[in-house]
Parts: structure tokens; sequence; C-alpha cells
């Protein structure tokens, strides 16, 4: 990479700074700033942790430390005690992820606005996005589709009603061992492999109401068929953007971390010490909120017209 254009990058990082923090002022939205290291880790199967070991007085609290890979929990701890809409635009690390379109560390912007929900949030996720991509003289249209329509319009295959089988049909000449996977991951694999890949390069394209089973931290809406209150946004075939109605319920989210880990067991991998603190806090009640990360990177990446992460880090995770 040349000189001249990492230093471009790093002045248009700045510039998307400045904005995101002249964005949130402007809508009083709180700037907070919360631990990079905690006792506790993400217990997503599908995320894997730094974790490092603190050297000091054992009084100090529990020397097993994780880097974390969002500030998600601590914000939400925040928003129990009263704060208010807050974001933080902060790095985040996650393992065994490096490449064109992943560094081990990273920057995710991540924001909480107290009495929205998903759909209201989707709004002002797409207002940002938009005024970034400005900078940059990009203008894109913008389209929204529920999870089952863009299944439906793409591929004319309902997700919550087809079987595994046509699931499988589906994928047409995509090759995947089918060995133990799943029905999410056949949804997962459609949307990566058939429906991703042909978005436009000039749309940001949002989907919402997600099936029920893939509800990570967001709320359940009942209905028939029911579907989690969740939405990702994209800005071309790049995601860049994962957002919620978050769910608050403090019993429904120690089963959820529960499910998670065992998870984990049945995959081989090590189990991740819950956030103890984080279910003491909704116990003691956070307000109705929707909240959402977006990956700077992958902004910038937006911005820039680029497909290789690198082009806007300072400095790469092998030059590190």
């Amino acid at each position: 990479m040349k000189v001249d254009d990492r230093f471009a990058a790093l002045r248009l990082r700045a510039r998307l700074y400045a904005l995101i923090r002249e964005f949130f002022a402007e809508r009083g939205v709180l700037e907070v700033e919360t631990p990079v290291l905690s006792a506790a880790g993400n217990t997503d199967p599908n995320i894997e942790s730094f974790h490092v070991r603190f050297s000091g007085h054992a009084d100090a609290g529990a020397p097993l430390r994780w880097l974390r890979t969002s500030s998600e929990f601590p914000q939400k701890r925040l928003l129990a005690a009263g704060v208010g809409d807050i974001y933080e635009l902060g790095r985040v690390f996650r393992n065994g992820e490096a490449g064109r379109r992943h560094n081990p560390e990273f920057t995710m912007l991540e924001w909480y606005r107290v009495g929205w929900d998903h759909t209201r949030l989707i709004d002002e996720v797409v207002e940002l996005v938009n005024s970034a991509l400005a900078i940059a003289s990009r203008q894109v249209e913008v389209k929204k589709y529920t999870y089952c329509d863009l299944f439906v319009s793409t591929l004319d295959v309902d997700p919550f009603k087809a079987t595994d089988a046509e699931l499988r049909v589906a994928l047409g000449e995509v090759k995947i061992d089918a060995q133990g996977l799943g029905r999410d991951d056949w949804l997962d694999l459609l949307l990566t492999h058939r429906i991703q890949p042909a978005f436009p390069i000039d749309r940001v394209t949002v989907i919402c109401d997600y099936p029920a089973t893939q509800c990570a931290l967001a709320r359940i809406r009942a209905g028939d068929p029911p579907v989690a209150e969740r939405f990702e946004l994209y800005v071309g075939t790049q995601e860049l953007a994962n957002g919620y109605h978050e769910l608050t319920d403090a019993t429904e989210q120690g089963a959820r971390f529960e499910r998670d880990n065992a998870r984990r067991r049945e995959r081989g991998l090590a189990e991740v010490p819950v956030d103890a603190n984080l279910l003491t806090a909704l116990k003691q009640g956070m307000p109705d909120c929707a909240g959402v990360a977006l990956g700077i990177e992958r902004l910038l990446m937006a911005m820039l017209g680029s497909d290789d992460i690198r082009e806007v880090l300072a400095f790469a995770f092998a030059e590190a």
C-alpha cells in the first residue's frame, strides 16, 4: 500500500470520527467509554475472544480477563443505571479473523436509543451512513426488506416454511459439506452465497425481522411465524451494521448464554464466562431500547470503494 494512500485513509477516518461525534452531539446522545478488559467473555459460538492474565494483586479482581468483542454489555449496564441515550466509538477484538475483510482488532461504533424499536433505529443508521458516504461523494439508493420478503423475491423460497431439503436445493451449484449443518446454517448459506453477492454496489440494503431462531440479543415478536426484532444493513455486498430491539429479560438472556455455551461444548470449543454483571443489571431493570453495532472499517471501505480492510488501516495485523 502506498504511503500517500495510507495517509489519505487516515485523514478520511479522522473526518468520519468528527462527523460521527457531531451527528450524535446534535441529537443529544452521550459519548461514553467502557472497559476493554472484562472478567466475562462473549459466549457466541461463532465468535472467538482473546484473553489475557492480570499479574497484579489478587484482591484487584479476577486475573483472567477477556478483550471485548463489542462494548454492548457495559453499555447496557449503563442503560440500566439510567444514563439515557449513549454511544461508544472504540476498539474491539476478535480472534481468528484476519484477511481482506477482517482484522483481529478493529473499530466499532455502538449506540443505544431509549424508547425506540429497531424500525425507528434503522432510519437513524441509514441517515448516518448516507452522511458518511457523502463525504466521499457517494450517493446510494436505500432498499428495505423483511427477511422473508428478501428470500421470496430473490430465490422464490419462503425461509419460514421451506423444508431443509428445499433450502439445500436453493443453493444451486454452491458446493457445501452438509455434515452437521442445521436449518439456520442453510439459511445463512443462502444469504451469504446466493443473495448477498447480488446486492447492487450503489445500494444500501436493510434486512429486518429475522427467524426467531436467529434472535441473538434481540426481542422475539409473537406471530405466525414469530420473528426476531433484528436488522442488518449492507452497503453493496458488505455488511456494515447489526441492530436489535433489545432483549431486557434477564432470565431469557441467561438462558441464551447457557445455550451458547452448550453449542460451544458441542463444537469442542471452550466455554466462556457469562457476564453476571449484565444479568444483574437486567434484573434491576433496563429500559426499552434499540441498539446497533456498526463496523467503522467496513464503512470506510464503502466510502473508498475498497474491498480490502487493510487499505483503511494504519497498519494491518501482519504489520502490527
